[in-house]
């Protein structure tokens, strides 16, 4: 059912947040399509950090969630960052929202409440930053029982990924040479933009491997960088990155279903297969140590075990086993951006810099006809001082 919409010059007299509506039951589709003041109308219980992130570059006037963004299991941490943006959230405000409200709809929110013309929508529950750090404190109390479901998790996966994990049995050969290489593999996740910008000098020197793990061939891309292999089930990367060049390997379900296949070969794409039931992470992180990479540099991972658990997914528990099987290979990219400074230091720049002038000199004054040149030298610079004092009052 449509809702009817007041016009724009009598909406905007009334007070609340004023915008068009923007809606999809998956956050990481929807901040595709958002524009700067748009109101974001999500299904996100516990939002985690990388989506409100996304929600905060979309500049996005108002979120509302029709469910909990803070259910209480575990202290989440994409409200939060939310409210300190700035962005005002609203809250369980019903998923029958989704019914009700069409894309592209003007519509107005006013303390939690939704209109659309004259027609109140929904009421959900406004949070700010009192209400979030409530919210949270409560939540920690809930951290005991996701802790035990992490560890149940970890061992239902090794269990059924045994061969994988210890003897890399599945893990595919690719055509990109990485046995003796640094491989950089970027996720789109915490802070890449940060450190991708920071590993610039690593990748100049060092010229590793560059994985992107779906949506992060599109952060290489737009970093500058043509990215050598992309992985993932290709539902959150670009036509144009897969496109690039790159190798692609599609990750498939366990019992080898591969929806992003169809899309690659909608595209006139080839693509490896890697079934496994992990994340996208844990298979380019695997590919990476079966290929015989001797350092393996993450961008935008997860590091912690909050940032494990605020992903929200069973499948977590993959990643924490994955990091282990890889072992000291592993780098977060912060610890290479602090630790790795450029061979040639700007001391050294510039003794070479000034060895050069000197020997230019020395040059000048013994080859034969270098005393002509510095007569002609002292000539024209004798006729530039006394022309500039003849300027001179």
């Amino acid at each position: 059912m449509r809702l009817p919409t007041l016009r724009r010059s009598r909406i905007a007299e009334l007070p609340g947040v004023v915008g068009t509506v923007r809606l999809d039951r998956r956050t990481k589709n929807l901040t595709k399509r958002l524009a700067p003041g748009d109101i974001a109308v999500i299904e996100h219980r516990d939002l985690d950090r990388v989506s409100a992130e996304a929600l905060v570059a979309a500049r996005v006037g108002m979120v509302v969630n029709t469910v909990e963004s803070i259910s209480g299991r575990y202290p989440n941490l994409g409200p939060e960052i939310l409210v300190q943006a700035g962005i005002p959230l609203v809250d369980a405000a019903g998923t029958d929202v989704f019914g009700l409200l069409e894309e592209g709809q003007r519509i107005r929110v006013h303390d939690g409440t939704l209109y659309c013309g004259d027609t109140l929508v929904a009421t959900g529950t406004v949070h700010d930053e009192t209400t979030v750090a409530a919210a949270m404190d409560e939540a920690k109390i809930g951290l005991s029982a996701q802790l035990e479901a992490f560890a149940a998790n970890t061992m239902e996966y090794l269990r059924r990924e045994r061969d994988l994990l210890l003897d890399g049995v599945g893990v595919p050969d690719l055509a990109t040479k990485l046995e003796g290489r640094h491989v950089l593999m970027v996720v789109r996740g915490y802070h890449y933009r940060e450190d991708l910008a920071a590993l610039r000098p690593y990748i100049r020197e060092y010229r590793p491997v560059l994985v992107g793990v779906d949506g992060g061939a599109d952060a290489l891309i737009e970093s500058g960088y043509t990215p050598h292999v992309i992985v993932g089930d290709m539902d959150s990367v670009s036509d144009g990155a897969l496109r690039c060049g790159a190798e692609l390997v599609v990750h498939a379900y366990r019992d080898g279903r591969a929806p992003g296949l169809d899309r690659l070969h909608r595209l006139g794409l080839e693509a490896i297969v890697f079934p496994a039931a992990g994340t996208s992470e844990d298979i380019a992180m695997l590919l990476a140590d079966e290929g015989g990479a001797t350092l393996i540099v993450a961008v935008g991972t997860h590091a912690t075990l909050m940032e494990f658990l605020d992903k929200g997914r069973s499948g977590m528990a993959s990643t924490f086993l994955t990091r282990l099987r890889v072992g000291s290979k592993l780098v977060d990219a912060k610890g290479v951006s602090r630790l790795y400074r450029s061979r040639i230091s700007l001391t050294s720049l510039l003794w070479l810099v000034l060895a050069t002038l000197l020997t230019l000199a020395v040059a000048v004054v013994l080859a034969p006809g270098g005393q002509a040149m510095l007569t002609t030298v002292d000539s024209w610079w004798s006729d530039l001082v006394y022309w500039v004092r003849g300027l001179l009052p």
